[in-house]
């Protein structure tokens, strides 16, 4: 595979390599970027097979190198890959971030041609962002503690802070656990709920004590309040597909898929 700069490219090399690789449909300029892996594609071997970008999952470091080369190849210039702690904290991403250390975050934003923004996931919601004037892009990782403390909220004001207004912005839900695999307990029912009724909806009961959550919903309905009303994606259950996706909740010993997002031009390599 080779550097792609538009969508289209993205998508004529996956389908020339024949990879299954999503490229999100969303209305944004065609120098704005992104993907998200599925778990074929690499070398990993046993329960990582193939495609893993995860480094803390015990993975041969050889495969792994191999696997973020091949994603790489698509790619203006290195992911600056982040520590997530299931937390809200944002990370603005220059041309010097890939030379420093894992900053300590689960969402990047960019407003620099040829850096990429990168999260992993293997059930938690990738959330990619970009304003429609193509100015400024974004990523969050989205599991349910990274909801519920607000990292959407928080990546969309970082790209405020880039200058991008709300209005313009478009969000993209990448693959995670689908609404009828994502049980939870009264805790998570609770956080969600007390302070916001209308998280109700995305709960369904499921025996004692018990609930279906609904990330997309939940994820959807906190995008709506900032402002954000143009959402794509959400089509996807990482559980319920084994032979697309990793699933932490399917398999503790899995891999990682990676999303992605870029301004191409005026990269170096």
């Amino acid at each position: 595979m080779k550097r792609a700069t538009s969508p289209t490219e993205l998508g004529d090399e996956l389908a020339a390599a024949n990879l299954d690789w999503i490229v999100p449909d969303w209305p944004v300029p065609s120098h704005v970027c992104a993907l998200s892996t599925t778990r074929s594609g690499g070398v990993s071997t046993g329960p990582r097979a193939t495609m893993n970008l995860g480094r803390n999952v015990r993975d041969d470091a050889s495969a792994l190198a191999e696997n973020r080369r091949r994603l790489q190849a698509l790619l203006p210039t290195t992911p600056t890959w982040l520590d997530q702690v299931h937390g809200a904290a944002v990370v603005t991403l220059t041309a010097a971030s890939s030379d420093q250390p894992a900053p300590v975050a689960d969402a990047a934003v960019t407003r620099e041609r040829g850096v990429v923004c990168a999260v992993l996931t293997a059930d938690c919601l990738p959330v990619l962002f970009a304003d429609r004037r193509g100015n400024a892009v974004g990523v969050a990782h989205g599991g349910w503690r990274g909801l519920a403390a607000g990292v959407l909220e928080a990546a969309i004001a970082a790209l405020r802070d880039l200058g991008a207004r709300v209005d313009d912005l478009v969000a993209w839900l990448g693959p995670a656990i689908g609404p009828t695999r994502f049980e939870v307990g009264a805790d998570v029912h609770e956080r969600f709920c007390a302070g916001d009724p209308e998280a109700e909806i995305c709960f369904t009961p499921h025996g004692p004590g018990k609930w279906h959550a609904d990330l997309y919903g939940l994820a959807r309905a906190r995008l709506g309040r900032s402002g954000v009303a143009q959402v794509g994606g959400g089509a996807y259950c990482t559980h319920s597909d084994a032979a697309r996706f990793f699933s932490y909740r399917r398999e503790r010993d899995t891999g990682r898929m990676a999303t992605v997002v870029w301004l191409a031009g005026h990269e170096k390599r």
